[in-house]
């Protein structure tokens, strides 16, 4: 009878395990995911999406197989110079929309191992925190075409 309980302890932790993790990630929701594609010859470019969370959050790094390193980071003007920099995290605050987007805060996949085409998927793994619980979140973000715009954008342009 005490295997029995054990048995049944045991799998009822598992199971509140998965629960914990399944709300941690249901915390932020992922929209929009892409990456810009490049030439044959470079090694690096930039991914972007937006980013939703519904409790205050922490996106704390990414990872893709495609790359060798990807970093978070954001565009900033210092001294009249547009100066792009890598930063440790990015917060993600309670109900509002974090927008990753050129000229932004992006995520930098480097060390490309190919070169990424337009209509090709890349796997990009997010390590996110909220509260004290941390969970990896993989999306599949399209690779659109060098000249590419986000949807918003391309509406706003024919404006000007």
């Amino acid at each position: 009878m005490t295997m029995k309980i054990r048995t049944l302890a045991l799998q009822c932790s598992t199971f509140l395990t998965l629960c914990v993790a399944s709300i941690a990630h249901a915390q932020v929701t992922v929209s929009d995911p892409w990456v810009r594609a490049t030439t044959s010859q470079q090694k690096a470019t930039g991914a972007f999406m937006k980013l939703d969370a519904a409790k205050a959050a922490t996106l704390l790094s990414a990872s893709s197989p495609v790359a060798g390193v990807v970093e978070i980071h954001e565009m900033v003007t210092q001294d009249g110079v547009m100066k792009m920099r890598a930063i440790p995290d990015l917060p993600l605050p309670a109900g509002k929309t974090t927008e990753l987007k050129p000229g932004s805060y992006h995520l930098m996949l480097m060390d490309l191992k190919e070169p990424l085409n337009a209509g090709q998927k890349v796997p990009v793994t997010l390590v996110i925190e909220a509260g004290q619980q941390r969970h990896e979140q993989t999306i599949e973000a399209e690779v659109r075409p060098l000249n590419s715009m986000p949807a918003a954008q391309q509406h706003q342009h024919g404006k000007h």
